[in-house]
């Protein structure tokens, strides 16, 4: 699979949804990840990213503003201890809390993932788009969706990257463009350069997505062979403060 250019993918689709982005730096001793939000709704928009003790979470920027929190308040980004390092998990919902209590219980992250299906929004029915992101720099995507549209069937797609290469990484998001509804992401998730420099290559993420649509974006890299990690947010309610 050729790999593409993060950027020009971004450019391309104003509303890919919400993304995440998993792989390796060109530093092969450093893991990326990325996730991010869009929103055409003022519902949507009215959110930004605040650090939690073990990630980050959704919150309203006006909280007067928010009309229904169901599908747009939760943890998109935990992370667990275990002897080997960190175990990072992203998703686009609160099937990070059902990841989260999988593995902390000794479960598998498929397992998990078998008791959720596409959100309830009909008629878009967005699909859940998940990723984990194991110590010695592998990692996993999934994403579960209908079948062309009908509720009565969950399709579930599970992606694992046993050797990820320097400077290669994988993007997965929830939408291929607009449309009514709103078209599912398909086929195997996207390959993409990771370029080196963390702080220009989240800035050059942001940049590229549409300038209406974007709300917020969460970027992570972590040193593989300590575990520790270097993590920024960019809210764009928040871009003037």
């Amino acid at each position: 699979m050729t790999k593409k250019d993060i950027t020009e993918l971004l450019r391309e689709n104003p509303y890919p949804g919400r993304g995440i982005v998993l792989g390796r730096n060109e530093n092969e001793n450093k893991a990326f990840l990325a996730y991010f939000i869009m929103g055409r709704s003022e519902n949507s928009r009215n959110r930004v990213f605040v650090k939690t003790e073990d990630g980050i979470k959704t919150k309203a920027h006006n909280p007067s503003k928010m009309t229904d929190p169901s599908l747009v308040i939760y943890n998109p980004v935990r992370h667990v201890w275990h002897e080997e390092g960190p175990v990072f998990i992203v998703t686009n919902g609160d099937q990070t809390d059902t990841l989260r209590d999988y593995i902390v219980g000794g479960k598998s992250y498929l397992d998990a993932l078998r008791t959720r299906e596409y959100e309830p929004d009909a008629p878009n029915f967005t699909p859940r788009i998940s990723g984990l992101l194991f110590p010695n720099g592998t990692y996993m995507l999934s994403i579960l969706k209908t079948l062309n549209g009908d509720p009565g069937c969950c399709l579930r797609h599970f992606y694992t990257y046993d050797a990820p290469l320097p400077g290669t990484g994988h993007f997965i998001h929830t939408y291929s463009g607009y449309g009514d509804p709103l078209p599912s992401f398909y086929g195997e998730p996207l390959c993409v350069t990771i370029e080196n420099g963390f702080e220009d290559f989240t800035e050059s993420i942001w940049e590229a997505m549409d300038n209406d649509n974007k709300v917020a974006l969460f970027a992570c890299e972590i040193d593989i062979e300590t575990g520790e990690y270097n993590s920024t947010i960019i809210n764009k309610l928040q871009e003037s403060l």
